[in-house]
């Protein structure tokens, strides 16, 4: 929503330039720029008020669909666009620099002091091995220490902690639930592989002397300022998408040629629905797309296929960058995708060509939902975006146990045997958790679990 509400922001209150950089801070790093976290801050008080009413969200964000939630997960959404809006006040509400301190000890054990040679090792020999030779030593080096992946300005602006990269997970402590907010996403790989080793100019491409001449954070910034400026020119005429104030002088009616853009609507699901969707038959065999990430390929079922339409298509992403994974369990793990697409419905996509990276499929029958779909562009278009897993608000500020960094191999190598990754939250041993707590919890929070949240 914060991302969507970013894109389709007035051109006349925040330039291309800006949006772009705005939302690689917001995307990628754990520290963000005064002015950056200012802009978080009101769009999550503004997207609080309106959560909790639907008739002023459909007035002021037309493109917005809640209606499927329901009111508990309403209710959960709200809560966290509150601590995004700074509900907790103070550095100690969500002290990221020292989660991820502590994230990364946890995650080098003894090599924590060789860090820097560990860095070095995962990114020559791993994933410029795996074709991302475009990302530099040092921003992979700032990115694994402080969570830095874009430092745009100087290094000393980035001061606030992104507070949209909490999260929470219920551990055991002395027997009992305890919901804990911590920071458990990725800190091995970066999020330099998304928008940053592949780009349509080739100039960005170059080489001098066999090394990179831009770095992958050069190219992130490109691709992306050049997927807001199609975002602009959505549903315009051609000419102007290489013009943005065309784009906002039509956007604003001042030019009698400017068709109104097409209309979309982004839908968010009930949680744990995407076996039933097909019970409906206003998602029976109706979408076009389905986009499967990798960490939840667990998820693809003939049940999720029902959903696609006959000549569908399916996009599973591949393990290719997760630099935990070995070799030989890549390969195993596309194998998998290849089984659980055949299961779904689904035969490899003629004509594709041969990527490591993602896996492309036909719907041959019928059936399956979407993370993402595009309807024809003679109707409205309708995105169906199912919610995250259900994470209970944050009582205590926590670090995260030893094992949690190492859950997606463990999530992998189950898939790999043909099981479900565990659901269950990851838990600590009684004595780490109360030192973890004694460290970071604060004194004034109850050890009463609060209702379920989203993150």
């Amino acid at each position: 929503m914060l991302f969507f509400n970013l894109a389709l922001e007035d051109p006349e209150k925040m330039g291309l330039q800006e949006r772009s950089e705005t939302f690689l801070e917001v995307w990628g790093n754990s520290l963000l720029r005064p002015p950056v976290a200012a802009f978080v801050r009101a769009q999550a008080d503004r997207l609080a008020r309106l959560v909790p009413e639907p008739d002023c969200l459909a007035e002021q964000l037309p493109w917005l669909s809640l209606g499927a939630l329901k009111f508990r997960e309403r209710d959960a959404l709200e809560a966290v666009f509150r601590f995004w809006a700074g509900a907790e006040k103070g550095p100690e509400a969500f002290p990221m620099s020292r989660l991820w301190d502590l994230r990364i000890r946890h995650y080098l054990g003894s090599r924590y002091d060789a860090r820097r040679g560990v860095s070095d090792w995962d990114l020559h020999m791993k994933l410029h091995d795996r074709g991302a030779r475009v990302i530099h030593i040092n921003e992979f080096r700032r990115w694994r220490d402080t969570g830095v992946a874009f430092e745009l300005r100087d290094s000393s602006a980035y001061q606030v902690p992104n507070r949209t990269m909490a999260s929470g997970r219920l551990l055991s402590h002395r027997g009992e639930r305890v919901a804990a907010r911590g920071y458990w996403g990725d800190i091995a790989t970066g999020p330099f592989v998304a928008f940053g080793i592949e780009t349509d100019d080739e100039s960005l491409l170059r080489t001098s002397n066999g090394q990179p001449v831009k770095t992958a954070g050069d190219i992130t910034q490109h691709n992306v300022t050049e997927l807001f400026r199609a975002l602009a020119a959505w549903g315009y005429p051609s000419t102007a998408q290489g013009d943005p104030e065309e784009v906002s002088d039509k956007a604003n009616g001042t030019q009698e040629s400017a068709s109104c853009p097409e209309s979309f609507t982004v839908h968010f699901l009930p949680l744990g629905s995407a076996q039933a969707l097909h019970y409906k038959s206003c998602y029976k065999g109706r979408f076009q797309l389905l986009y499967v990430a990798c960490g939840m390929v667990h998820l693809l079922s003939p049940e999720l296929g029902a959903c696609v339409a006959p000549g569908g298509h399916l996009i599973v992403e591949l393990a290719r960058y997760l630099v935990d994974v070995r070799q030989e369990q890549l390969q195993a793990f596309s194998d998998r995708v290849g089984e659980l697409a055949q299961a779904a419905g689904f035969t490899p996509q003629p004509g594709a060509r041969s990527s490591e990276t993602f896996a492309r499929f036909c719907k041959t029958g019928d059936s399956a939902p979407v993370a993402s779909v595009v309807e024809p562009r003679t109707q409205p278009c309708e995105v169906l975006v199912p919610p995250p897993e259900v994470l209970v608000p944050p009582l205590e500020v926590l670090a995260p146990p030893p094992e949690a960094t190492n859950q997606s191999s463990e999530d992998l190598t189950q898939l790999l045997q043909g099981q479900t990754p565990l659901s269950e939250p990851l838990k600590l041993s009684s004595e780490s958790q109360a030192s973890s707590l004694k460290a970071l919890a604060s004194p004034t929070e109850s050890q009463t679990p609060k209702p379920e949240s989203l993150t």
